[in-house]
């Protein structure tokens, strides 16, 4: 890992969604594993070719969801049963049905609020600050009409020299260090 300290990486743009992806695809089977691309509009091509793995979130928002709808349930029990165990229209005190709409509720509730933290954690959020907004070509496509690929400095195998000749050799039409 023979990089500058200040070095975040190697930014490349490409023209196109497709040729992004072949090229991360190259990057990947040349061995690099810290690579990170940034487009105007999701490519789901994209997840495969970075390697990525699928995320536990939906788990997570199951599991929240289980624990949303046990808790309200649960609410509704005990405020039916041991705080206030009032008989209404003959009913019992354990009389469920009446119980469902909040159950769904508070199910939903709780798959929802877990699924925005969920997503925030998992994705590093909050970041004010990063480093590829150094780069003035990003600032200025990025959100437009650029593809772009970073091969980061903390991939073993980077160097900053063979990064940019291999990047270059990809037909990418622009090529820049990023700085921390």
């Amino acid at each position: 890992m023979e990089h500058p300290s200040g070095t975040h990486g190697i930014m490349a743009e490409f023209r196109s969604a497709t040729e992004l992806v072949v090229a991360t695809r190259h990057a990947h089977a040349e061995g690099y594993r810290k690579m990170e691309a940034y487009t105007p509009f999701p490519i789901e091509a994209l997840d495969e070719a970075l390697g990525i793995k699928k995320t536990i979130l939906p788990w997570l928002v199951f599991l929240g969801g289980i624990f949303g709808g046990m808790g309200g349930y649960g609410l509704e029990y005990w405020t039916a049963n041991i705080a206030y165990p009032i008989i209404i229209g003959g009913k019992g005190f354990h009389s469920w049905p009446a119980f469902i709409p909040v159950w769904f509720e508070t199910t939903v509730l709780g798959a929802s609020i877990t699924a925005v933290v969920g997503m925030l954690l998992l994705n590093g959020f909050p970041t004010p600050y990063h480093p590829v907004f150094n780069v003035p070509r990003f600032v200025e496509a990025a959100q437009k009409d650029g593809f772009f690929l970073v091969i980061e400095s903390e991939d073993p195998k980077f160097n900053a020299d063979q990064c940019k000749k291999f990047l270059s050799g990809l037909n990418a039409s622009g090529v820049w260090e990023v700085e921390n």
